[in-house]
């Protein structure tokens, strides 16, 4: 049978835990038999800057870099690199955002400069986003695993909702052993609540727009 192809770039700031969602995102691949390619770029991760993972999934896959305009799906930990890289995603491709900033240097410094100066929100960056396609998610990942009790699980949060599209061809069983087989085992439940979590949320500001599993 062959494989659906799937490319999603994902990107966040260091500290997020993108690497670690990369690489469970991969294992489960391996483990279901899906042929996947990463490549990631995270050599400022130790000062909170910008990480991008590139993850195309299927057989025709030559490349693990996806080109501009061609990912399916963008999932960001972070709002403002969802902007940053905006021009990977597909006219009409799916974004999964966090609304949670970390505002950089230089913004921060012209507000210091000008006091009237504005910082960018969350929903200015969905307006923005926009532009390019109307399947975007805001999702509140910090607010959600702080309730799933692990303000660390963000990214958890926003693996649980990526796997809720009925096109990307990971089994949401093979995502959630990946989990239990990556993190730490005192670590599992509060991961696993996270996912589920983000799954659910997903569901209640996506999938009434895009083809989600039952």
């Amino acid at each position: 049978m062959s494989q659906k192809e799937f490319s999603v770039y994902m990107s966040g700031v260091g500290g997020q835990g993108l690497v670690l969602l990369s690489n469970i995102m991969g294992a489960a691949c391996a483990a279901s038999g899906i042929r996947a390619l990463t490549g990631e770029q995270h050599g400022l991760s130790q000062r909170s800057g910008s990480i991008n993972v590139h993850m195309r999934i299927g057989e025709g896959m030559a490349s693990p870099l996806i080109p501009i305009g061609g990912a399916d799906a963008q999932l960001a930990l972070e709002a403002l690199e969802a902007l940053r890289y905006v021009e990977y995603l597909k006219p009409g491709g799916v974004v999964m955002m966090n609304s949670r900033i970390q505002h950089p240097v230089v913004e921060t410094a012209a507000h210091v400069k000008d006091k009237t100066a504005k910082y960018m929100s969350a929903e200015v960056v969905k307006e923005r986003m926009s532009q390019v396609t109307d399947k975007i998610a805001l999702i509140d990942a910090l607010s959600i695993a702080n309730q799933a009790g692990n303000p660390l699980t963000e990214n958890m949060v926003m693996l649980g909702a990526i796997s809720t599209l009925e096109a990307f061809p990971v089994p949401e069983e093979a995502l959630k052993q990946s989990v239990r087989d990556h993190v730490p085992p005192k670590a599992v439940d509060v991961n696993l609540k996270a996912f589920d979590m983000g799954r659910k949320v997903a569901y209640d500001l996506l999938c009434n727009i895009v083809k989600c599993r039952q």
